[in-house]
Parts: structure tokens; sequence; C-alpha cells
């Protein structure tokens, strides 16, 4: 699942009752509505991954995504694309980091991910996650360097986030995202998804991805703290939500039964009112 797909996943939102659309409502208008067509794209591919078709109806019609990308990119899109060109053109969206998010998405569809080992994780995170800020960090204006560094480490953030946050939501579709060797470190020997959710040795086996998202987001914060208030702000709002979910998740705890965390719209609006002015 992609971060801007996974925005409101709770309540199945579109954008414009998301999350997401409160952090990027603030923008000026061009990066805004480029901002909301690499929603919707992440929002397509990420539907296509998660629905329950045929899996070699669902590889085609990523399939057909990839090659829209590529005619998109290459200046003659497909009609549904077609106001994608001006904001490819004026923020210099790369082809590879839109086929980047479609290539996790396969990963998804292939099969069920299964406690992958920490390398193949790492690049899912990558993927789906940090391929999405590669975009987006050029739309908000962010110097190469530090818009690909911020990507690393804020997209694996949320990712792992999301991980925690939805063991649950995950095995009830018979996905594992836990990598496997904190399972096997907690004493887990199963890889069944439902099996391990309601394994006791859960806290031990979350600790290692909370640990990594807590850098992460350290990391991600001294990238954002040296850049200019402006072209950090959304960012800024989705890392403060996302921070916000996993301090609950820490509260919580993670042995089962787990209780569903979520941000409640008061809190939101705290980190936005906060963050939003320059």
């Amino acid at each position: 699942m992609t971060i801007e797909a996974a925005a409101d996943a709770s309540s199945g939102a579109s954008a414009s009752g998301s999350s997401f659309y409160a952090a990027m409502r603030i923008l000026p208008r061009a990066q805004r509505e480029a901002m909301f067509q690499i929603y919707t794209f992440c929002r397509a591919v990420d539907d296509i991954a998660d629905s329950d078709g045929p899996r070699p109806e669902r590889s085609a019609a990523l399939a057909q995504w990839r090659r829209d990308i590529d005619a998109l990119c290459e200046g003659h899109p497909p009609p549904h694309l077609q106001s994608y060109l001006s904001s490819v053109r004026a923020f210099g969206l790369q082809r590879a980091d839109f086929l980047a998010v479609i290539d996790g998405m396969e990963m998804d569809v292939l099969g069920d991910i299964r406690a992958p080992d920490a390398a193949t994780l790492d690049l899912y995170c990558d993927r789906v996650a940090s391929a999405v800020g590669r975009l987006s960090v050029r739309v908000f204006g962010l110097p190469e360097s530090d818009g690909k560094l911020l990507a690393f480490h804020l997209g694996r953030a949320l990712q792992l986030t999301n991980i925690l946050r939805d063991i649950d939501e995950d095995a009830s579709i018979g996905r594992l995202y836990l990598p496997r060797e904190a399972l096997a470190a907690a004493g887990i020997a199963s890889d069944d998804p439902k099996i391990v959710a309601t394994d006791p040795a859960m806290p031990q086996a979350c600790a290692p991805l909370l640990v990594q998202a807590r850098d992460h987001f350290i990391k991600s914060d001294e990238i954002m703290a040296r850049n200019s208030r402006r072209s950090v702000r959304a960012p800024r709002i989705m890392s403060r939500y996302y921070h916000a979910i996993l301090d609950r998740l820490v509260v919580r705890g993670f042995a089962p039964p787990r209780a569903p965390v979520r941000l409640s719209t008061a809190a939101k609006l705290m980190i936005l009112a906060r963050y939003a002015v320059i």
C-alpha cells in the first residue's frame, strides 16, 4: 500500500477526505494539483493490487499502467493522464519513480507477502513509499540531494509505521510484512499471518521495526530542519501525523489483542495549525 493510498485507508476516503488532503491543500495551486495527480495515480495502482480479482488480471492492469506512464513521459499521454503532462514537465517528475511505485504494487500482486527478508522489505518500502516521496519532493521544490534523502528516510518511516499499525488488517487478507529475521529473533517460527498476529511474542517481533521507524523519523527531521519552511510544510505535516500514530502504537503496545489506532480529527487539526503557517 502506498503512503498516499494509506493516508486515510481506515475510512476508505478519497483525497478530499483524507489526512493527505489536509497536508496538501496548503500548497500553491500548481503544486497542489500535481500532488493530487500523484495521489490519484497511487490510489489507482494500489486499488488494483488490493483488489480480490484474479492475479493475472491485476498484473495485466498494472502492465497497462506501465504503458500509460511510458506514453505520458514521452509526451503523448492517454486521455486519463492528459492533465498530468504539465506537472511532469513543470516539476521534472521521473518515469523511473512512477514505475517503481507500480513495481511495488506488483510485489503484492504476484503473491501475498509473508515474512519477507529484511532486504526485500526495504525494497518494498522504497518502491511503495520512498518512490512516492521522490515524486513529491520535486513538487515541493527541495534541492536534489536533500530531496532524495528526505524521500528515502521519510518514506520508510511512514511505511514502517503503516506496517506496525496494520498488522491485523494485513493478516486478514493473508499478508505479513514483519521481516523473517525479526520473527526468528522473537522465537516465532510460523509465517502464517493470522498465527503470527496472535503470537504473544509480537512485541519482540515488532521492536526492530519500531527502532527503524524512529531512526528514519529523526533523520527526516534533520533534513527538513535545514531546508526552507515553505518547501517542507507538507512533508512535515505528514511526518507529524504518522509520528503521532507511532507514539500511540507504542502506548497501546503490540501484544494481542490490539485495539485499532487512529489519529483523531482534533489531533490532525492541531498539527495542521502548527505547521501550515509559514
